[in-house]
């Protein structure tokens, strides 16, 4: 009780000092289970969906991120180890400082933990739970390779959930893309796309990434001129913008 209460607390802290976001397309949003599908916008995205999306979504979180003995390593490789090189000791000690506080509030806030280990099938049996009782799940796929100026790559085997999905209720799972940018203030829902459990799952897996990447990267374009918040943790003045002939 006492850690649930802390635990608002500190939501309420947060949600006081980060940017207020408005939802557009929410029109996409179906009433029961989906997968909403998100650019990560470094630590923005995660923390945006927790402090405006629905309660009814459960958020996919690396599972290092709840453990306070994983949380130094994981941190510094993937949010700080892309600094400026004179910079990086500084966040060497500040990822050992953050690991109580990151911990503690991962593990209360509506997270699902991945693994990519032996213990993935928790993550899915999880996920597929969650879906079953009518929930939707956030995930943000990207990895750190290339794909436009909008977005990093995206991982692919998450859309295996849907193939588990149906075969549990017999019902086509859609996943919604959703654009994040916390330079506007917004987050945009798009275009849904609906599983296809009858097609070969490599070429689902290609069909869904493609249309999420696409309409994703589509919905930041038709957005005013503004600064991308990158996949990579890069220095700022490298950002770029959703316009790339709007660059400087």
């Amino acid at each position: 009780m006492k850690g649930n209460l802390l635990f608002r607390l500190l939501k309420g802290l947060v949600s006081f000092i980060y940017p207020k976001m408005t939802l557009e397309g929410t029109q996409f949003l179906p009433d029961g289970p989906a997968v909403i599908v998100a650019n990560h916008a470094q630590i923005h995205g995660p923390i945006a969906a927790e402090l405006y999306l629905p309660e009814n979504c459960f958020i996919w979180c690396a599972g290092e991120m709840t453990r306070l003995r994983d949380v130094p390593a994981y941190a510094y490789r993937d949010f700080w180890s892309q600094k400026p090189r004179w910079t990086r000791p500084f966040y060497k000690v500040l990822s050992y400082l953050i690991a109580p506080l990151s911990a503690f509030l991962f593990q209360h806030a509506r997270i699902i933990p991945v693994f990519r280990d032996n213990r993935g099938i928790i993550t899915f049996k999880t996920t597929l739970r969650r879906l079953t009782e009518g929930c939707k799940v956030v995930i943000f796929p990207e990895y750190d390779a290339p794909y436009n100026n909008i977005l990093a790559d995206f991982q692919t085997k998450f859309v295996d959930i849907a193939r588990i999905y149906y075969k549990r209720t017999g019902k086509a799972l859609p996943f919604i893309p959703l654009y994040i940018t916390p330079t506007l203030g917004k987050m945009c829902f798009g275009t849904p796309i609906i599983y296809d459990p009858d097609s070969p799952p490599e070429e689902e897996r290609f069909r869904v990434t493609t249309h999420l990447m696409r309409d994703i990267s589509f919905t930041a374009r038709t957005l005013p001129c503004h600064t991308v918040i990158p996949y990579r943790n890069i220095r700022k003045r490298d950002y770029p913008k959703n316009h790339p002939e709007d660059l400087e």
